[in-house]
């Protein structure tokens, strides 16, 4: 049998086993993923770049800033390293503690819409692995990233200190209290669904600033809310699912 279709089968077999695993494997805790061969790299950058040409560029992502930020940031770094062969599949993944990173169009669709510039501050509210943070960071002049969980806060650190990130500035602690000391923000990004949208996070946005949040229940729509000099409007655009948003209310 051709070489090549031996390898093709193993690697159609070992996602399929991979694939049937997700669930199962949801309750364990989030390990970055180890540095990989050369070899290994380079299937990542290849798998990276069909993310970006198929998941976002196809459905309308056009920001050249974020496209570049989506194509540089090894996703496979901040998925569990028994999921590192899905790391770039149009979808979700668990990362532990009921918790998820998200959809690889979701995380360039939310960056897209914060509409950040590069000497701008912003604050993400749901750390989770560290990977939309790391998206934001190439965007962005400092980040701020709050996770409620303690040992996702501690994981997603060591895994952006591993990699080179220096404008990232993660803290445990409730995000329905957004990060005062440090605001105003031109950009705030939350990446998990409260009933409502915290009151705390739009007094800490910068005029003229985007807020991009999952707000519902059952049923959940991005909602971009623009303050203004006379108030803030909100956008609702896409029907979304998160993970609740806990903490204080």
């Amino acid at each position: 049998m051709n070489r090549w279709v031996i390898l093709l089968w193993i690697c159609l077999s070992f996602t399929v086993l991979s694939s049937c695993q997700v669930v199962e494997e949801d309750s364990k805790p989030f390990m970055p993923t180890p540095v990989t061969k050369a070899q290994d790299t380079l299937n990542f950058d290849r798998a990276r770049s069909q993310m970006v040409e198929r998941q976002l560029r196809d459905r309308g992502i056009e920001d050249p800033a974020v496209l570049a930020a989506m194509q540089r940031v090894p996703r496979h770094r901040f998925v569990p390293s028994d999921l590192v062969d899905l790391a770039y599949q149009d979808s979700p993944l668990p990362i532990g503690y009921d918790q998820t990173i998200s959809q690889p169009y979701i995380v360039a669709y939310m960056s897209e819409v914060a509409q950040i510039a590069p000497g701008d501050r912003v604050l993400e509210i749901g750390t989770g692995s560290g990977y939309q943070a790391a998206i934001l960071a190439q965007l962005a002049r400092e980040v701020y990233t709050i996770e409620i969980i303690p040992e996702l806060a501690a994981s997603a650190s060591a895994t952006l200190q591993e990699l080179g990130y220096e404008n990232i500035e993660v803290k445990a602690g409730d995000g329905y209290r957004g990060w005062p000391e440090a605001a105003p923000f031109e950009a705030i990004v939350v990446t998990a669904a409260p009933d409502r949208v915290p009151q705390a996070l739009i007094e800490q946005l910068a005029i003229g600033g985007k807020l991009v949040i999952p707000v519902g229940t059952s049923v959940q729509q991005m909602t971009i809310i623009t303050k203004t000099e006379e108030g803030i409007v909100e956008e609702q655009t896409l029907p979304v699912r998160f993970v609740p948003m806990t903490g204080g209310s």
